[in-house]
């Protein structure tokens, strides 16, 4: 842990720091794949659900709408995915994984796993189902405060607990989406 920066106790600086540190260990193993872990992202998004709106894969993907598209006309480069027109609304885009990308997705899954494991033998079993839960309880909780455009826990106290959407993960295996 950082110590003496007066920010130790502060849970921003520290998310900040482990998602770095995650960030920066899923990058290095993926390197050799030619793909970065926020591609791997919204690839492996798409890989899961082919025909999958491009707000959607952002949104699924835990990135912004102009973020994704950057990163989707990169992935069309790489031949890994394709983008289209949605027939029904040809303001939105549709993303299909191409045999390529869905090749790259069963080479790196192990990678992901391989991460999660050892994440996981930091701490006990408790501890890390406690770290999911309350991961997901500030995740869920900041979504609803973006969703209500409220600015603090005071302004969010009436809505309802956005957690709910984080039960999808399985609680077993999250996929790391940095």
């Amino acid at each position: 842990m950082t110590k003496n920066n007066g920010l130790e106790r502060s849970p921003g600086f520290q998310f900040g720091q482990a998602y770095r540190g995650l960030v920066q260990l899923m990058q290095s193993r993926l390197k050799e794949e030619g793909i970065t872990p926020e591609q791997w992202s919204v690839l492996y998004q798409t890989a899961r659900t082919d025909g999958l709106m491009l707000k959607q894969a952002a949104e699924l993907a835990g990135k912004d709408r102009p973020t994704t598209t950057r990163i989707v006309l990169q992935l069309e480069r790489k031949g890994l995915l394709r983008k289209r027109p949605d027939p029904l609304d040809r303001r939105a885009s549709l993303l299909s994984i191409t045999d390529s990308g869905r090749s790259l997705i069963a080479r790196t899954l192990p990678i992901e796993r391989q991460l999660g494991d050892e994440v996981r033998s930091w701490m006990s079993e408790q501890e890390f189902e406690l770290l999911l839960e309350l991961l997901w309880r500030i995740n869920g909780r900041l979504r609803g405060l973006a969703a209500f455009g409220a600015q603090s826990s005071e302004d969010a106290d009436a809505m309802p607990d956005a957690g709910d959407e984080y039960e999808s993960c399985g609680r077993r295996s999250c996929v790391f989406e940095g």
